[in-house]
């Protein structure tokens, strides 16, 4: 077989159709099935794009049981295939069942070459340009938001609902563990929005003490309590124009959590010991690491307040469950502190990479950063190892027996940390690699991969 022509499997039992189709699709890389075993093995070893396929299939010559279950097989393998059913005459209630099944489209015997010959040139279209636009929606997302390291695609996806959402001026509450970033996705929000040229202000509010945090919110006359010798503006005021972070915001008391209701209802302020109404125009981004819905249900948390704050709601991944992100966070961390300290590293040795991808990271980004800083001071040679990093390596559990789905993720993945530790070196790269570079070039372009 070549890669010079399009492939396209014809599925048929019959021995005289098979060598009639052969002949009459001789401008495509032909292959020839004629049971479901055979067709599934053809289809993980070629890849073709197209498949033609007969309903009745051994050992169901008479009926179609047997091809409608390897319609589905297929389907489910390669869901980008396009399949045409090729059906019995009068037939076409099985042929409309194939198409809600999932197929491209049918074709009903008598044969005719000519129709025959112009669906399957349609469905090689079809699909080549659905990948071109596959391809070209990859590469739009292939490099996160600025200050963000996301190669899997669970911290993508969440680049591409800040890129959509940031624009709209909407409140949006982030959601996560501790230390999976949330801060950083609430400046993202705001320096992809059209409020960019103007403040970004944060505040924790599990951080500042109760009778406080009004004070800080919303500012306070002077004289207006004891230790008030001036009149000051709170964070909800400086940050007009522009973007309120309030981090934490589950642990904000229920009496501050209604004035707060009232400020995102009106738009108005008070300072604290004032009677003057303050016109306040801001975009509000919330964030929390509890289940306010728990909240709510204990009544430690307003449920329209939580209306108010989650017009959209952004879920961040816990680092454990981003394939190949600890490494390339931890090679992304060591060019950033490796010369702060004065102590250049070249990189880690292949046990301390297998522990950083095998260990559960339960204090997420925050503590991988701090296990780097540390191993960099600590390290005595050139590369950072697992005892540095105060990890041992361990083993994951997950088996995944797709081959080609395990195939595609070890590249992608492989090629990620590759050019993390290499800085996006394209020579260096490929020679760790152990491919040449217009091989790596190629693989970069497969899976949409910017050095």
């Amino acid at each position: 077989m070549t890669d010079d022509k399009p492939k396209l499997l014809i599925v048929e039992d019959d021995l005289g159709l098979q060598k009639q189709l052969k002949w009459c699709f001789d401008e495509y890389e032909v292959l020839i099935a004629g049971t479901r075993a055979e067709a599934m093995a053809q289809l993980r070893r070629f890849e073709p794009a197209v498949v033609l396929q007969d309903l009745g299939l051994p050992p169901d010559p008479e009926g179609v049981s047997e091809g409608m279950a390897t319609l589905k097989e297929i389907l489910s393998l390669a869901p980008q295939v396009k399949v045409i059913v090729v059906t019995g005459n009068h037939d076409r209630d099985n042929a409309v069942r194939a198409v809600s099944l999932g197929a491209y489209d049918f074709y009903q015997k008598p044969v005719d070459t000519d129709v025959l010959r112009l669906l399957v040139a349609r469905a090689f279209h079809i699909h080549a340009l659905e990948e071109q636009n596959r391809q070209l929606r990859d590469a739009q997302f292939s490099a996160p938001l600025e200050g963000l390291i996301a190669t899997d695609e669970a911290m993508l996806k969440v680049c591409r609902m800040i890129e959509k959402v940031a624009p709209a001026d909407v409140s949006v509450l982030i959601t996560g563990e501790s230390g999976t970033g949330k801060e950083l996705l609430a400046r993202a929000v705001h320096s992809q929005s059209t409020r960019r040229n103007n403040k970004f202000v944060a505040i924790n509010c599990a951080a500042i003490p109760e009778q406080l945090l009004e004070s800080e919110l919303f500012g306070h006359e002077k004289g207006a309590f004891t230790g008030a010798v001036k009149q000051t503006i709170g964070k909800v005021e400086l940050a007009d124009g522009g973007t309120l972070f309030l981090d934490e915001i589950g642990d904000m008391p229920l009496q501050l959590q209604a004035k707060l209701l009232r400020f995102l209802q009106n738009k108005v302020i008070e300072r604290v010991g004032g009677r003057q109404e303050i016109q306040v125009n801001v975009r509000v981004v919330c964030a929390t690491n509890k289940d306010l819905q728990a909240a709510i249900a204990e009544q430690s948390f307003r449920q329209d307040l939580y209306f108010r704050i989650s017009e959209v709601t952004v879920n961040v991944p816990p680092l454990r469950d981003r394939r190949g992100g600890p490494t390339v966070l931890a090679y992304a961390f060591l060019r950033k502190y490796a010369g702060i300290h004065g102590r250049p590293k070249r990189g880690f040795t292949e046990e301390a990479t297998a522990a950083l991808e095998a260990y559960n990271w339960p204090g997420n980004v925050r503590e991988l950063e701090n296990k780097v800083k540390t191993a960099i001071i600590m390290a005595d040679g050139t590369l950072i190892t697992a005892e540095d990093l105060g990890l041992r390596e361990t083993v994951p559990g997950e088996l995944l027996f797709n081959l080609k789905e395990v195939r595609t993720r070890a590249e992608r993945q492989a090629i990620h940390q590759a050019l993390s530790i290499t800085d996006g070196n394209i020579s260096r790269t490929a020679e760790l690699l152990g491919v040449s570079r217009p091989t790596l070039y190629d693989l970069m372009s497969k899976y949409s991969i910017r050095a």
